[in-house]
C-alpha cells in the first residue's frame, strides 16, 4: 500500500540509542516508498502522546511507534478503542509486545513490509486491558502484563539502573530487592471471587512475557478475551532465587507455590496479610499504587501484524 499518512513517534533512547537511528531510517524509507510520514516525536513522553492524539484528530491512516514496550504502551493508549491501527518498529531492549505479535526485531525494512501488509489486510485485532484506580474515570491501557508484587518492585528498581543491558538488569534488580523482601499482603478479586493471602508476585497477563522474554504466563494469548493471572504465594528469599530462573522458560507455573487463574476482570488491593505491595507496572511503565482494577477488552487494538 502506498500513499498512507502515517504518524510516527520515536523513542530516541530505546535500545541504548538504537531507537533514534531506527526512527531516522524509518522516516526516510517511508517517504521513499511513497508514504506521508508525520514525525510526532517530542522531548518527553507526555508531549509525544498529546501530539499523537492531535494527529489522530487531524487524520491518520495509522500510528507507528519506534522503540520498546514503553512506546507500544504509548501507542496503545492513543489508539485503543478506535479504528486507527497501530504499527510497531521494535527497537527497544525488551520488545515483549513485538515478540507476542511475531514482529521483526531491530529491522526497519522488515518492519515496514509488515506495516504495509497490515494496511492491506486490515491488521490483527488484539485484546487490550483497561486499568486504573477503581472508582475513577482516568484509566490506562496495556497490552502485555500488569505486575503488582516482587515483579513490580524489581521493574521499578531495574528502571533506575543504567547497566547492565537487557534482561541482566532484572537479575541485578532482583538481588537488590531481595535484601528487604517479605511477602506482600494482597486481596485479589477475580470475576467476583476473592482471594486474600500473602504473595510473592502477581501478574495479570494479556500476553506471555515481560522483562525481555521472561515467560510469566506461558499459555496467555491476546485474542481469547481472558487474562491469565499468575499468583505466587509466600516464598522465602531462597525460594524466590530458586523460582526466578524457571520464569524464563515458563516452567515456574508447575511450582506448588504458583497458581494460574483466568478471568475477565481483576481487582488488586492491599490487605493485612503482609506488607504493602509496591506500585503496579504494566508494559514496563508505572501505573500507580494499589488498589488497581484491570478489565480485558476484546479486540480493542488493531495491530499492523
Amino acid at each position: 500500500m502506498s500513499g498512507a499518512r502515517l504518524g510516527v513517534v520515536v523513542n530516541p533512547t530505546a535500545g541504548h540509542g538504537r531507537g533514534a537511528r531506527r526512527g531516522g531510517d524509518l522516516l526516510a524509507e517511508l517517504a521513499k516508498r511513497g508514504h506521508d510520514p508525520i514525525d510526532l516525536t517530542a522531548e518527553n513522553i507526555d508531549l509525544a502522546q498529546r501530539q499523537a492524539r492531535q494527529a489522530v484528530v487531524d487524520g491518520l491512516d495509522a500510528l507507528v511507534v519506534v522503540g520498546g514496550d514503553g512506546m507500544v504502551h504509548l501507542g496503545a493508549n492513543v489508539v485503543a478503542g478506535t479504528d486507527l491501527p497501530l504499527g510497531v518498529v521494535a527497537a527497544g531492549s525488551g520488545n515483549d509486545v513485538a515478540r507476542a505479535a511475531r514482529l521483526p526485531l531491530h529491522d526497519v525494512g522488515a518492519s515496514i513490509r509488515r506495516i504495509e501488509q497490515g494496511l492491506e489486510n486490515g491488521g490483527r485485532p488484539v485484546d487490550a486491558v483497561r486499568t486504573g484506580a477503581p472508582g475513577y474515570e482516568a484509566t490506562r491501557w496495556y497490552l502485555a502484563v500488569l505486575s503488582a508484587g516482587l515483579d513490580a518492585a524489581v521493574n521499578e528498581r531495574a528502571n533506575q539502573l543504567t547497566w547492565p543491558r537487557g534482561t541482566t538488569r532484572y537479575v541485578r534488580a532482583l538481588v537488590a530487592e531481595l535484601t528487604r523482601f517479605r511477602p506482600y499482603g494482597l486481596r485479589i478479586t477475580l470475576d467476583g471471587e476473592v482471594w486474600e493471602q500473602s504473595v510473592t508476585l502477581v501478574a495479570v497477563a494479556n500476553t506471555r512475557s515481560f522483562g525481555g522474554g521472561m515467560n510469566i504466563a506461558p499459555d496467555a494469548t491476546w485474542d481469547d478475551g481472558l487474562l491469565d493471572v499468575v499468583i505466587a504465594g509466600p516464598l522465602s528469599r531462597s525460594g524466590v532465587l530458586g523460582l526466578f530462573p524457571k520464569v524464563y522458560p515458563g516452567t515456574h507455573v508447575n511450582h506448588p507455590a504458583c497458581t494460574v487463574v483466568r478471568a475477565r476482570s481483576v481487582l488488586l488491593e492491599p490487605s493485612h496479610a503482609g506488607p504493602l505491595p509496591p506500585a503496579g507496572y504494566a508494559d514496563g511503565e508505572r501505573i500507580g499504587p494499589l488498589p488497581l482494577a484491570a478489565e480485558v477488552v476484546p479486540g480493542a487494538v488493531r495491530l499492523l501484524a
